[in-house]
């Protein structure tokens, strides 16, 4: 999805050239068909080759990969996951980073009273 929303519009062999360690052909198609059921992808026609484009924002693709994470790995819990994060000791958050969770934490209050 990366490659698709940087290009906008790509076809297979694209893609494969976009990423570092691409897995085959074949294999990019397979997912491909696979995004374009789930309404993440469109696909059109160009001569004898098939242009890809994002059906959704780079915004609701994200959400929906973070929602599938949370329910896979954390039980459907932001917090478990942001625990899990914080507890591991590559995480390196600046002030600047912390002030900003803070706020969100803040404005989340908020919003919901």
């Amino acid at each position: 999805m990366n490659v698709l929303f940087a290009r906008r519009q790509a076809a297979v062999t694209e893609i494969a050239a976009d990423l570092p360690d691409p897995p085959t052909e074949t294999a990019i198609r397979t997912l491909l068909r696979i995004l374009e059921g789930k309404g993440y992808v469109q696909r059109q026609r160009e001569g004898r080759r098939h242009l890809y484009r994002p059906a959704v924002s780079r915004t609701r693709a994200a959400r929906s990969a973070l929602s599938s994470v949370l329910g896979t790995f954390f039980s459907g819990s932001l917090g478990d996951a942001v625990a899990a994060h914080l507890a591991d000791p590559a995480t390196d958050l600046d002030d600047q980073e912390i002030r900003r969770l803070e706020r969100l934490i803040e404005q989340a209050k908020k919003d919901r009273s």
